[in-house]
């Protein structure tokens, strides 16, 4: 790794992950990438994952960490924008990780985008056997379709498999702190109306669905999709009036047509 500044910086909020950490690290470091630098923010975790954050950092200077209490995982986000040197961000949560060459297969791409740019690739998603359960393919990401709900067409289901530049929160503000959930949906509404976006059929993340984390519990007990109709339709109401008038009637067709069948 360069110790000259980084172009890319991948950020890892993180809080009493010992069974990842490690493996996180790694696979940052696997990359071989001299133009990203690591960072880790740790809300001060109990069970070891600060003491082996310090060994890598000690080791590696593209590593750089914090340990302290914060509001949670967006809040731990927002203080890695902040502390972020790159002009290029990625997230990848403690439990996820990247496929060999990643980032450096998507730091030229960048060159070519104008600012600020979000580019997306397609995610595998693993359950807790190590069992492929799919893979996550967002070719048809706009505003329109998220709109619509088409939510498997359009949105890209973990950060592991997006990046963009740092820029793009001066247009769209920081991570919702007040979500605990549903930071990444917001973060998509917002990132489509003022990012120039672009996808790339090529799969660059991994994110592990792993029973007992808040997302598998979300899911499984219904509050997700009752909380991501809620995000979409926040932004349903701050759009134009013909486009609402427009989405409205694509639903009532899409009504008649299922009661037809």
């Amino acid at each position: 790794m360069s110790s000259t500044k980084p172009q890319l910086s991948i950020i890892t909020p993180v809080f009493n992950g010992i069974r990842f950490i490690e493996f996180c690290i790694r696979n940052v470091i696997d990359q071989k990438c001299s133009d990203a630098e690591h960072l880790i923010i740790d809300g001060g975790s109990t069970d070891g994952t600060a003491e082996l954050i310090r060994k890598y950092a000690n080791e590696y200077p593209h590593i750089r960490w914090v340990s302290e209490r914060d509001q949670g995982q967006s809040d731990a986000m927002n203080k890695g924008i902040a502390a972020a040197a790159g002009t290029i961000l990625g997230f990848l949560n403690v439990d996820d990780y990247y496929e060999a060459g990643v980032l450096a297969e998507v730091l030229p791409m960048f060159k070519r985008l104008p600012e600020p740019a979000l580019l997306v690739g397609n995610c595998n998603m693993w359950d807790d056997n190590g069992k492929l359960i799919s893979v996550n393919k967002p070719a048809q990401i706009s505003l329109l379709n998220l709109l619509k709900g088409k939510y498997e067409e359009a949105f890209p289901v973990n950060p592991a498999a997006y990046f963009y530049h740092k820029s793009l929160h001066q247009r769209i503000g920081p991570y919702e702190t007040q979500e605990h959930f549903g930071m990444d949906v917001h973060f998509v509404f917002k990132a489509v109306q003022n990012a120039n976006v672009t996808y790339v059929d090529k799969t660059w993340g991994n994110y592990r669905y792993l029973e007992g984390t808040k997302t598998y519990n979300d899911v499984e007990n219904g509050m997700n999709s009752i909380r991501v109709r809620s995000i979409t339709q926040h932004y349903r109401q701050q759009q134009p009036i013909y486009l609402r008038a427009y989405l409205r009637a694509s639903e009532a067709w899409a009504r008649m047509r299922f009661k037809k069948g």
